[in-house]
This record gives C-alpha cells, structure tokens and sequence, in this order.
C-alpha cells in the first residue's frame, strides 16, 4: 500500500494559529503519511529565525479566547494585552504537556515533514532566504500543488 500524503497550509503567524498545523503535521508523521508544511504570507512567521517562541496572540475580536473574566474590546486594545494574552496560552499550554512552538517545529523536521517556505510571498514581504530556520525548501504555490496532487489530505489554516 502506498504512503498516505498530507500536505497543509499555514497562513497565519500568530501563536493560536501556529499550533493547529504543527500538531496536525507531527501527528500525522508519527501515523507514517508524508507530511508536507506550505507556509505563505504571515504564516512565514513561524518559521523565521528566533520567532518560534515569541509568537504573540491577540485577544481582541477573539471572543473564544479564554479569559479569567470577560474582557471587553477596549481592554483587550490595550497596550500589554497582547503579552498578557500570549503569556496566559503559553501558560495554559505548559501546564497540559504541549510542546511549544519551537519544539513542535523541531519535531515536525526530525518526523521528516517538509517544511516550504512560499518565495513569493518572501519576495514580496522582504523575507530572505537567511531570515528562515534551517532545513526550510523554498517554492512556490505549483511546488504545493505537485506535492497536494497526490495527497489524501489537504488542509488550510
């Protein structure tokens, strides 16, 4: 039977929206697909050098995001909520056995996944090749179509 294929993805780069690919593609590694990360326009902060664990969040216009008490928008707006917020999911995430950021992309290279960051977008953002953790191809949205063409799953985050 042939390997299964998944390719996702990763749109944006702030700390919520990191997880979801990274936990997606590490598991489905360890469940033996062929994992592949496409990260393009802000989800290209995850994968810029020294940002892996400062990744902010933002509670504002977020009113899933768990809070001690309801926050109000004009609040959350403040200047500090944003650390306030990043530090409470850190928090939470510690506190359950979630990796961070930093191991979880860490773990996705030694599972195999690859990891593409999207040129175009680089090019377009002012992002070099040098500016991105090592390990990370370079392509653009035909290197993820070649790859999502023959894969089972396709995700967008």
């Amino acid at each position: 039977m042939a390997q299964k294929k998944m390719t996702i993805i990763a749109s944006k780069g702030t700390l919520d929206m990191a997880y979801p690919p990274l936990i997606l593609a590490t598991t489905a590694a360890a469940m033996d697909f062929d994992v592949t990360i496409f990260f393009t326009f802000y989800g290209l902060e995850l994968i810029k050098k020294g940002n892996a664990d400062s990744l902010k969040i933002s509670p504002l216009g977020n009113p899933a995001m768990p809070m001690p008490m309801p926050i109000p928008a004009l609040v959350a707006a403040m200047p500090g909520m944003q650390a306030f917020a990043g530090a409470m999911m850190k928090s939470m995430f510690k506190k359950h056995g979630v990796a961070s950021i930093g191991e979880l992309l860490g773990l996705a290279q030694e599972s195999g996944v690859k990891l593409i960051g999207c040129q175009m977008t680089m090019d377009v953002m002012g992002v070099k090749q040098e500016d991105i953790i090592d390990g990370v191809e370079f392509g653009g949205a035909a290197t993820w179509l070649d790859v999502a063409a023959d894969s089972q799953i396709n995700l967008f985050i």
